[in-house]
């Protein structure tokens, strides 16, 4: 257990951080079932919509570094490459 005034801080902080956190990666995993799920519909332009809005969503997890920025550039290619395949 934390002794000093700022360990204890620093511990009420961080679970609140890691709550956080983990809201942002169900958010990011939310975003590419999404994705999937327009895909597997067959509608190309349904998807490619959803693909837009996925893709700000990822970047912006990203850049807070809750997700390595090549993890996210991994999905985003691999989601796109499903979305073209559609034609």
């Amino acid at each position: 257990m934390a002794n000093s005034a700022q360990a204890r801080k620093r511990a009420r902080q961080s679970v609140k951080q890691r709550a956080h956190n983990a809201s942002l990666r169900t958010a990011f995993r939310t975003a590419v079932k999404k994705v999937l799920k327009a895909v597997e519909a067959g509608d190309k332009a349904a998807a490619q919509a959803v693909y837009q809005e996925s893709v700000k969503i990822i970047d912006c997890i990203a850049d807070k570094g809750v997700f390595h920025k090549n993890k996210a550039a991994r999905h985003k290619s691999r989601l796109s490459a499903k979305v073209k395949a559609l034609a």
